[in-house]
């Protein structure tokens, strides 16, 4: 009968010990890095959220502080400062823009029935980037002028 256990058994647990300690740290190690940006990514799509709800930006080139957006809501001063030392840079590209006239069915008409038929409608079709430190998002947004 045997009363321990031999070296090479003992060396052997260990590792496999090791190994599986190793891979935890690791796996804990890529949830954190994981948490972590959708954590950041999360913060940015709440700020560009305020920007879908502004209609006095993203359709220029400009450069905001967030506290301009918010700035007819009370909120918490921590909030607030946050906010105001946070900056976007707005780039607004003009992609496409679509005459409603093309799609009348006044295609008998003479050209002065035409004009006064004619909805005149006319929908501007661009896409708004806004850059928040080193993360962007671009929304795409319709004016009707």
């Amino acid at each position: 009968m045997r009363k321990a256990f031999t070296l090479i058994e003992v060396m052997i647990a260990v590792v496999i010990i090791s190994i599986v300690i190793a891979s935890l740290i690791q796996m804990f190690a890529n949830n954190t890095h994981i948490f972590s940006s959708l954590n950041s990514q999360s913060k940015i799509n709440s700020y560009v959220s305020l920007f879908i709800a502004n209609d006095d930006y993203g359709l220029e080139d400009k450069e905001v502080s967030l506290d301009d957006l918010v700035s007819d809501f009370s909120l918490e001063s921590e909030l607030r400062a946050e906010l105001r030392e946070t900056k976007a840079e707005i780039i607004y590209k003009d992609l496409d823009s679509i005459d409603m006239s093309e799609f009348d069915e006044t295609s008998e008409l003479e050209e002065e029935e035409k004009a006064e038929v004619s909805s005149g409608l006319v929908f501007e079709i661009g896409r708004s980037t806004i850059k928040i430190k080193d993360s962007s998002a671009s929304l795409l947004r319709i004016q009707i002028p």
